[in-house]
């Protein structure tokens, strides 16, 4: 039996952390989420997943640094208001981790990526009688692959901001 389960934005984050001048890592969120599962009961890697996030809405806790990341030196979010995700096949890790692969859209870039995900877990009812299950997902991309190329060269050697981003999504969807 397949089911359908939205998103539930206020229970759910998608977070990124990239080098800042190859020392520490800075984390950022966007807190515009969206998105759809598609649960195939008898088989999960009938399933599918679609997700998209409002460029607009990062915060990486500087004002300053949100509003270059929206600019065209990084998303352009005029121009390329939204992230998108769309699996096209999920595959069975182990017990408890599946490989979801889709396409990834970044900056009008679309690339096949593979996000490792934790769960679904099993379905749970919540106080007001809805039905939710979690996952967990992490993927590392290359920023430049997505047109995300703008940097700076350090005095000391080295670059400003790093190319390898980790994504990592928390989410919790209800049943439609």
């Amino acid at each position: 039996m397949t089911t359908t389960w939205n998103l539930d934005p206020a229970h759910s984050v998608a977070e990124f952390k990239v080098k800042h001048m190859m020392i520490a890592n800075v984390k950022g969120v966007f807190k515009g989420i969206a998105g759809q599962l598609t649960l195939d009961g008898s088989d999960i890697t009938g399933s599918r997943v679609e997700a998209s996030l409002d460029a607009s809405t990062i915060d990486t806790g500087n004002a300053d640094r949100d509003t270059h990341l929206k600019s065209a030196d990084f998303f352009d979010v005029a121009t390329f208001p939204s992230l998108t995700f769309r699996s096209g096949k999920i595959a069975r890790v182990d017990e408890d981790t599946l490989a979801v692969t889709g396409e990834l859209t970044i900056h009008g870039v679309t690339r096949e990526v593979t996000f490792h995900v934790d769960g679904p877990t099993a379905p749970a009812r919540d106080p007001w009688g809805n039905t939710r299950v979690g996952i967990a997902a992490t993927t590392k991309i290359d920023r430049k692959e997505f047109g995300l190329t703008w940097n700076a060269a350090l005095e000391a050697g080295g670059i400003l901001v790093g190319d390898q981003v980790t994504i990592t999504l928390e989410a919790q969807f209800v049943k439609a």
